[in-house]
């Protein structure tokens, strides 16, 4: 629900824009304001989990973004529709660091990698089925239904909670307080002004503090934050010895990456779709569907191998395969090809998308222990939605100069009336079409702005390859301490 959540809105946001009468700045808080909201508390949920009880804090956290669903399916203006969709973001925060902490908690090493791999996969699934699903509700039933439809499962969720998945002890912990308020203020503008800073091309977003005043001041409190937690003796928020282990290191490295690659390269492809092919929304959701469908029959085989297998073994041919497809879409696109390639394109992108989640979960876990699984989980979330910020800030940065590129070239030549609709088409990206004339050269900017996911794929495949390939003695004794 939550991952599906952050793409959903992709394909629904030029109908939910016209029926609430939003213009584009609040149709972009629509989303901005989730993903703030998300990722600021990642870190302090997962450390909320280690005091409190991680089966408490999921079902908080679940009954808050459900109940944050409803309102948002409710809402009558854009105004109440971005507060709800805030709100549903905290309950996200709050849920998403325990379901991974449950797992490292529950399982020992040697048993964790196919619960893990479920996980991973899940996730993965779930990121790819967003912008497919949001086109099939919002052409079928309308776009409330992109939030009326976690209700249901969030309730059938609670209650399997409540009877399935066993309370775990509770061990003392003091809390860093000063440590929550620098990672929330740091994480808060360093997000707000990667989020902002293209919308305000890059200058003044709250009075006369610029995006990058924010980014630089939210890098500073961040490195405050880091020399807090080096000094802090008692119980830090973030465990800096956690980043001594290579494979956490590098999966957190690795997870960044693929964050920004899953935001970044449904937007120009649906984009191109529905402006130069004239798709309709479910048209152009269901070209990505090769992509979701290989993922989900994957997903219980890739499960089974990330246990059994070295998740090196599935960690660098997924991502090899998933930059290949996308590199590979970005010449279809850019070159206007058969709607037939595009597909199997897409279904490479899947088949090397479930290699990756399940691999790259499992390995940032392996060698935790239980007393760090929600710190450890907490580190982990938090790097994946920055890196689905960052994603976001600079796929509409790439697309716009690419746009502005490549309309810029085609006007030479053009007599008034043309030059004045390659204008207006260049002004932006909705899901209007534009006209015949700059077809070429919006598919061209579209396809330049997939290489962004592409490459961002390759440098996770870089990082996957230098995984550790064997379990550390930190995980033997995890694993009997797990057995104690």
């Amino acid at each position: 629900m939550i991952l599906i959540d952050t793409t959903i809105v992709t394909t629904a946001l030029p109908v939910l824009m016209e029926e609430l009468d939003a213009d584009l700045n609040g149709g972009v808080w629509v989303t901005s304001a989730y993903l703030l909201a998300y990722a600021v508390p990642l870190l302090v949920g997962g450390r909320l989990g280690d005091r409190f009880g991680p089966k408490n804090l999921f079902l908080i956290g679940l009954t808050i973004f459900t109940l944050a669903s409803l309102a948002c399916g409710l809402a009558p203006t854009v105004g109440a529709l971005i507060a709800a969709r805030a709100v549903q973001g905290l309950g996200a925060a709050l849920l998403t660091p325990q379901s991974m902490s449950l797992i490292t908690r529950m399982f020992a090493p040697e048993h964790r990698g196919a619960p893990m791999a479920l996980w991973g996969a899940t996730a993965g699934v779930a990121t790819l089925v967003g912008p497919l699903l949001g086109g099939v509700l919002v052409d079928g039933i309308g776009w409330e239904w992109i939030f009326f439809v976690n209700v249901p499962v969030g309730i059938v969720c609670f209650v399997l909670v409540v009877l399935w998945v066993p309370k775990l002890p509770i061990a003392s912990h003091s809390f860093d307080l000063l440590g929550v308020f620098l990672s929330a203020v740091g994480i808060f503008l360093l997000v707000f002004g990667i989020q902002q800073g293209e919308s305000h091309e890059w200058g003044a977003i709250w009075g006369p503090i610029t995006a990058w005043q924010f980014i630089v001041g939210g890098l500073v409190v961040l490195a405050l934050f880091v020399l807090w937690q080096a000094k802090n003796k008692k119980e830090p928020l973030l465990p800096l010895h956690l980043f001594k282990e290579r494979n956490f290191t590098l999966a957190n490295v690795a997870i960044t990456c693929m964050g920004i690659a899953v935001t970044t390269f449904a937007v120009p492809v649906v984009l191109y779709l529905q402006t130069v092919r004239e798709f309709t929304p479910t048209q152009a959701a269901l070209t990505l569907a090769p992509m979701s469908l290989t993922g989900i029959i994957l997903a219980p085989i890739t499960g089974k191998l990330v246990s059994q297998w070295d998740p090196k073994r599935l960690a660098v041919p997924g991502f090899f395969l998933f930059s290949v497809g996308m590199f590979w879409m970005a010449w279809l696109v850019g070159h206007q090809a058969a709607l037939w390639e595009i597909l199997l394109a897409s279904a490479v992108m899947g088949i090397g998308s479930a290699g990756v989640w399940p691999s790259v979960s499992f390995t940032a876990t392996r060698d935790l222990r239980p007393s760090e699984a929600g710190a450890g989980s907490g580190v982990f979330n938090t790097t994946r939605q920055i890196g689905s910020v960052i994603g976001s800030a600079l796929i509409a940065l790439v697309m716009q100069a690419a746009i502005q590129a490549q309309v810029t070239a085609a006007m030479a030549g053009q007599g008034g009336a043309a030059a004045s609709g390659a204008s207006g088409a260049a002004g932006g990206t909705g899901g209007d079409a534009v006209p015949s004339f700059l077809h070429a050269a919006f598919a061209t900017a579209y396809g330049q702005s997939v290489l962004l996911p592409a490459i961002a794929a390759a440098v996770g495949c870089l990082a996957a390859l230098c995984f550790r390939p064997r379990a550390s003695a930190v995980a033997e004794a995890a694993s009997q301490e797990v057995r104690s």
